[in-house]
C-alpha cells in the first residue's frame, strides 16, 4: 500500500515560506540508477501562463545541475522537522563524490518522472517549462550582489506541477 496520495496543488495549506525558506526541500532529478538531490532554500510557487508552477533555483557549479539540464521532471521534496540532519547533509556533501542517500537515511521513490523520498511528507513533481541564468545585470538592489561573491550564478527552473504527493498521516 502506498504511503501517499496524489492531490491537487489548490488542496494544500502549507506555508511555502516554512517550508522553503526555513524548513528547506530537496531538489532532485534523474531516474533510477542515475539521479542526485541537493537542499535548497531558495525558490517559490505560483501560478504562470495558466498553469500552477514551482522556481526552483541551482547553481551550474552544483552536481545536481547536470541532472536538472538533462531531465524533463524534477521533484521538490518537503520532510518533517525530524530529518532536518539528512537535509544537512545533502547540501554539505556532493553526490559527485559521496553517497547521499547512504549519508542521509533517505531512500529514493522512483516515480515514472522523477526520484522523490520515502520519507518526505510531501513532494511535487515538476515537468520542466522554462529555464534562465540570473544576471546581475537585472539587479536593482545591489545588496544582492552579496549572494554571488564566487560569481556562480544560479539558474531558475520553472516547472509545471503535474502531480503533488501527499503522505498519508
Amino acid at each position: 500500500m502506498s504511503k501517499f496520495i496524489e492531490i491537487s496543488p489548490t488542496e494544500l495549506r502549507e506555508n511555502v515560506f516554512n517550508q522553503i525558506g526555513r524548513d528547506w526541500m530537496l531538489v532532485t532529478a534523474g531516474h533510477i540508477g542515475n539521479f542526485n538531490t541537493m537542499t535548497a532554500s531558495w525558490g517559490g510557487m505560483g501560478v504562470l501562463w495558466n498553469a500552477n508552477v514551482c522556481y526552483a533555483f541551482v547553481r551550474p557549479s552544483r552536481y545536481t545541475y547536470e541532472f536538472m539540464e538533462r531531465e524533463n521532471y524534477f521533484s521538490l521534496s518537503f520532510f518533517d522537522p525530524g530529518y532536518r540532519r539528512s537535509l544537512q547533509f545533502c547540501g554539505a556533501h556532493s553526490g559527485r563524490d559521496t553517497d547521499k542517500m547512504a549519508g542521509a537515511g533517505l531512500t529514493p521513490v522512483f516515480d515514472a518522472q522523477a526520484p522523490y523520498f520515502d520519507q518526505c511528507s510531501l513532494s511535487f513533481i515538476c515537468r520542466k517549462m522554462y529555464y534562465q541564468d540570473i544576471d546581475p545585470a537585472n539587479f536593482l538592489d545591489p545588496t544582492i550582489k552579496n549572494h554571488y561573491n564566487q560569481g556562480d550564478y544560479h539558474r531558475m527552473y520553472v516547472g509545471e506541477i503535474v502531480k503533488v504527493l501527499k503522505r498519508i498521516a
